[in-house]
């Protein structure tokens, strides 16, 4: 609970300090409280911002997929946490220098509209906003190749088999990057995937120009992009 959104609720700053005096309460760092005894994790530190502050911070990315159960292929016991927000956006200090067992990596950027391509997961009594396979995928490809490989990125494609065409197509068109939107299409259609021919591709701009996203790659020359020789070598 953060002590702003308490003070909104009607428990003034000095009934917070009472509740922490008589042990109700205990605080967690600067502005943010638990109920004394409560274990607490750090997807109710993101429903908190998410609920009672309205911030965009959420997990994404691989994260967001591992959440999904989309990603089990993958290395599932990182203590990594790749988080996205609003560009004008941060963690709060209390946040980051609690000891959740994690460390996280906020990536604050305008390349997709915030409010798009989310779903709602449930924890036990709490829910927390993640980024849907689609935007998780988006992100990742956001990420690469600096921060993630494109040949992960053909994996955790590969996986995706089941996506519904109107939703890749509302997020692909509200995506501003047109490095991710012709890695996305041109990992889509290695993959084989049936929902890439429901495409309308006309209505997804695709920029102009050559994109050298890997140096002294392979060169597709539909998507005019350079990538991993073994990713562009696959059959």
């Amino acid at each position: 609970m953060l002590s702003s959104w308490l003070v909104n609720q009607g428990y003034s700053l000095d009934l917070q300090k009472r509740y922490r005096r008589s042990n109700w309460l205990e605080s967690i760092g600067t502005g943010a409280m638990k109920r004394k005894g409560d274990k607490v994790n750090y997807e109710g530190a993101i429903f908190a911002l998410q609920n009672q502050v309205n911030l965009t911070i959420h997990p994404g990315g691989k994260t967001a997929l591992g959440l999904l159960g989309k990603a089990h292929y993958l290395e599932l016991s990182t203590k990594s946490i790749t988080l996205f927000s609003a560009q004008d956006e941060k963690l709060p200090a209390w946040f980051e220098k609690y000891p959740w067992g994690y460390s996280f990596h906020l990536h604050r950027t305008s390349f997709l509209p915030s409010n798009v391509g989310l779903v709602e997961l449930e924890f036990r009594n709490f829910k927390m906003l993640v980024s849907g396979p689609i935007r998780a995928m988006l992100e990742c490809l956001y990420l690469a190749p600096n921060y993630q490989s494109l040949l992960e990125c053909y994996e955790i494609m590969e996986g995706l088999n089941n996506l519904r065409p109107n939703q890749v197509q509302e997020l692909l068109e509200s995506c501003n990057s047109v490095k991710v939107k012709r890695l996305f299409l041109y990992l889509a259609e290695r993959s084989g995937h049936d929902w890439v021919d429901h495409l309308q591709f006309e209505e997804i701009d695709l920029g102009s120009g050559k994109r050298e996203i890997v140096k002294g790659g392979a060169y597709n020359s539909k998507y005019q992009i350079t990538v991993d020789r073994e990713l562009e070598e696959k059959k």
